[in-house]
């Protein structure tokens, strides 16, 4: 197969490595074309690809440039992974409200940190969307950056690109119930529907059966159980145990993507206090926050490694790699030889999800045909589930409105919804603070 692949945001090495090996696994022909507005990062990125291209002895063209509209043209597939602002940014998502008494687990979602996220994604997102529009208005057009509804919905509705959200949380999870069922992976057909990193398992089965019940009972079962286990190690909880995630399949009867590191954040009248996750602190008792930008670091210096060191490359390199890249290729694949397989996609909301609002994005079933990514349509969901989402819709609307108009006030009325700040004062405040730290990002009136 043929593609030109456009990477906006190639300066992310570990997307790029993955991605490479997906087009090198899957024999493509063409170009990548890489893009980054960081001479070192994209060098980085660059040198790394063509020696992955090399070792393999393909024929993939690898280009790199710093200006994406000189890559755009001939496009006929475009991804984003772009992070405006990179691990320093995000680190003053997250270490700015820890100063006015909010945690966070990741903080490139919802709370605090996603709402100052994407008032700095959102108005980058629809320039790369306007130069896609002009110079490849037929390509496939891809976004991995968080938060993922906020900036597809910034996109759409400031430019009508037809954009598609993607995310492997709920391939992620998938696999993870049936690991933890006893199911095999393969035998696994499910139903997920919400919003990104919030999104419900409605329907699993395998071979055939229903396994909700299973599922069910298992919640409670690890529910009473779990608080034992820490009484019994005198530690408390560590995250893994997703004693939320548990608690909410046992109340609502369906199962929330993506675990508790990402699920807490959309309750955080719960969680967002000092010691408000099982008395220990998101991002810094649990879910260590410092540890995850360290070990971006980390990878990242690898990478550099690989990419200029004098000798080959490790032979376990080219082996198919987890994480955010590992869907795409498949997705296109599908798309041009109308094969009809389904993924996860956040896509608009067309009646997919009759009970939410029309235009929300939403991540649910996609077919991948000849068409493209289309939704496939599923009952309404039970008023309890579709209630832990109507507001969060609202909360979106809101941030894409403070980013579209770079308005402060409506920065402060996203944070009023969101619910982590204790007071209108609270959020104003914490508004104030964040949008002078990201200053160099974002300019509001």
């Amino acid at each position: 197969m043929r593609e030109k692949v456009v990477l906006i945001g190639a300066g992310s090495a570990s997307f790029t490595r993955g991605l490479v090996v997906d087009i090198l696994q899957r024999g493509w022909e063409g170009e990548l074309a890489l893009v980054d507005t960081d001479p070192d990062a994209l060098g980085v990125a660059e040198r790394l690809a063509r020696k992955m291209v090399a070792a393999m002895g393909s024929s993939l063209r690898v280009t790199a440039s710093t200006d994406r509209r000189a890559a755009l043209p001939g496009a006929t597939a475009v991804i984003c992974t772009i992070g405006v602002g990179g691990r320093r940014a995000w680190e003053a998502d997250v270490y700015v409200p820890q100063r006015h008494g909010v945690f966070q687990s990741v903080g490139d979602t919802a709370m605090p940190g996603g709402t100052s996220r994407a008032l700095r994604m959102i108005p980058a997102m629809v320039a790369i969307a306007e130069d896609v529009l002009d110079l490849a208005p037929d390509a496939l057009f891809f976004n991995y950056g968080n938060p993922m509804s906020a900036v597809c919905r910034g996109v759409r509705k400031a430019t009508g690109a037809e954009m598609v959200g993607l995310c492997h949380g709920v391939f992620h999870v998938e696999h993870f119930l049936a690991d933890t069922l006893g199911a095999p992976r393969e035998s696994i057909r499910s139903t997920a529907a919400g919003l990104n990193h919030l999104t419900w398992f409605t329907e699993l089965r395998a071979d055939g059966i229903d396994l909700m019940p299973r599922l069910r009972a298992l919640a409670t079962e690890r529910i009473a159980a779990i608080p034992r286990q820490w009484e019994a190690g005198g530690d408390g909880p560590t995250g893994d145990e997703n004693l939320f995630s548990w608690q909410m399949t046992e109340l609502f009867g369906a199962f929330p993507a993506v675990l508790d590191r990402h699920v807490v954040e959309f309750f955080p009248q719960f969680f967002a206090r000092e010691g408000g996750y099982y008395g220990k602190s998101l991002g810094r008792d649990v879910f260590d926050f410092a540890g995850v930008i360290r070990e971006g670091d980390r990878i990242f210096d690898e990478m550099r490694e690989a990419a200029e060191g004098p000798g080959p490359l490790p032979e376990d390199y080219f082996q198919r790699i987890g994480g955010e890249h590992e869907q795409v290729t498949e997705i296109i694949a599908s798309i041009r030889t109308d094969a009809g397989r389904i993924y996860s996609a956040n896509l608009p909301n067309r009646g997919q999800i009759p009970n939410l609002p029309d235009d929300a994005i939403l991540e649910s079933p996609a077919c991948a045909t000849g068409a493209g990514l289309r939704p496939i349509g599923l009952p309404p969901l039970p008023a309890g589930i579709a209630g832990t989402l109507a507001a969060r819709i609202q909360w979106v609307e809101t941030v894409v409105e403070a980013a579209l108009e770079r308005s402060r006030a409506k920065f402060a009325q996203a944070l009023v919804l969101d619910g982590s700040a204790p007071s209108l004062d609270a959020a104003k405040a914490l508004a104030d603070d964040l949008a002078e730290a990201q200053a160099a990002h974002v300019t509001l009136t």
